[in-house]
């Protein structure tokens, strides 16, 4: 094994933007994968991870040659050696959403062999890329401080500055200790009123492994070893949302879109392409509390009917007490995975919103065998979304229409959305 490059400083070129918030460069026939720096620049680069093998990561921690699209940071906890939250803070917003697009184009081009240009949109409320975020999920450490996790480590950053969170979430959090090892949700809600949840730290199992919490499966499920126990701390612990004048009251930690214009952009986006008429039938997977789904019953109205599958029973219960006017809307508690076989066809829409891993292979599969004519499928990780692209592509539908919208400013993440078809259509 060569000897390990970690600590090394390294003069390099950056090249094209890569999956994860880095741009590519190469150094004595090595891949080194650089934060902080833009397409073109030349840098110092200081390697922070080397296990060897054909790649190695690298903070650029002076810009020698600067892009046109560099900006002054805007968040000022995310530099080298800092917090993970701001990929992108130090570029411009047209700078970020054309590196996502190239992603996002790189992915689909790789993972489904599509050829496709791509263009991430703004979303309503993105102002200069800060003070979108409406639900904010933070680490404690051990002396009891609410903070961000650093880049890639379990070490908490407690300098609450980063400039995502709507104005006022942080009040008073570092005013108190919360419980070492937990997490702190903060929501504020459609009224702007302020919840803060503390969360129990991940319980450890017999096997000494640390039951895993929501934090990296997805926050529309609870935990395999069951949910955390929660203490509401401010506010009532239930949050009011609104989309298409329809409104619901759910749980401060249970899923809904991050940015404040998100929910109602997908709803718009799902309710032009569904292709749905009175009496039509729609399946809505991973339909949380249902936000598509009210937008599908709308659509085929009293005489069609919409299957909405939903894994937490917490959310499926706030989601029926919201559409309860709705009686061709159904919403079960159920795996997506599990209920598929169960559901009623012929089906002529299907809306999928997986978590970040994608649908996978045995789900578009189900879906498809079913063959509605229309899907909508919607992924915030580019390349689990390429690569479910590639599966109904498989089976037999052709992408017809793609949206990807800058769901999350000053980070690498996005949304993207497309429309699949019957080939034969």
């Amino acid at each position: 094994m060569s000897e390990s490059w970690f600590g090394r400083e390294l003069e390099l070129r950056l090249g094209n933007p890569g999956h994860g918030g880095f741009c590519v460069a190469r150094h004595d026939g090595r891949v080194v994968f650089v934060r902080h720096g833009l397409p073109g620049e030349l840098v110092r680069a200081r390697v922070t991870e080397d296990r060897g093998g054909s790649f190695c990561r690298a903070d650029a921690v002076e810009i020698v040659e600067a892009s046109a699209d560099r900006v002054p940071a805007l968040c000022p906890i995310s530099g080298p050696g800092g917090a993970g939250c701001c990929d992108f803070s130090h570029a411009s917003l047209p700078a970020q959403r054309a590196m996502k697009a190239s992603v996002v184009a790189e992915q689909l081009r790789r993972l489904a062999g599509v050829e496709r240009e791509v263009e991430v949109e703004d979303l309503p409320g993105t102002g200069n890329g800060t003070g979108w975020r409406t639900r904010l999920r933070l680490a404690v450490d051990a002396d009891g401080r609410a903070g961000f996790h650093g880049y890639r480590s379990s070490r908490v950053v407690t300098e609450l500055l980063c400039p995502q969170p709507v104005l006022g979430m942080y009040q008073s959090l570092d005013e108190r200790d919360w419980r070492p090892g937990g997490e702190i949700q903060v929501t504020v809600d459609a009224d702007g009123s302020r919840h803060v949840v503390e969360i129990e730290p991940a319980r450890v199992s017999r096997t000494g492994r640390r039951s895993p919490g929501r934090r990296g499966a997805t926050a529309r499920r609870a935990a395999s070893a069951g949910p955390r126990r929660e203490h509401v701390v401010i506010g009532s612990g239930r949050a009011v949302e609104r989309v298409g004048g329809r409104e619901w009251e759910l749980s401060a930690t249970g899923f809904w879109q991050a940015h404040r214009g998100a929910a109602g952009a997908y709803s718009a986006v799902v309710g032009e392409w569904s292709g749905l008429t009175p009496g039509r039938a729609a399946w809505d997977l991973y339909g949380g509390v249902g936000v598509f789904a009210a937008e599908l019953g709308r659509q085929v109205g009293d005489r069609g009917t919409v299957v909405s599958v939903e894994s937490s029973r917490g959310a499926v219960v706030d989601g029926r007490a919201a559409l309860g006017d709705l009686g061709q809307v159904r919403l079960l508690a159920e795996r997506v995975e599990s209920a598929l076989g169960e559901l009623p066809v012929p089906v002529d829409a299907v809306v999928l919103d997986p978590p970040r891993s994608g649908a996978g292979r045995a789900v578009v599969e189900a879906v498809a065998a079913a063959n509605p004519a229309t899907v909508i499928h919607i992924g915030c990780d580019p390349a689990a979304f390429g690569r479910d692209v590639g599966l109904y592509l498989g089976q037999g539908y052709r992408l017809e229409r793609l949206r990807a919208f800058d769901a999350f400013p000053l980070t690498h993440h996005m949304e993207c959305l497309a429309l699949l078809v019957r080939a034969s259509s």
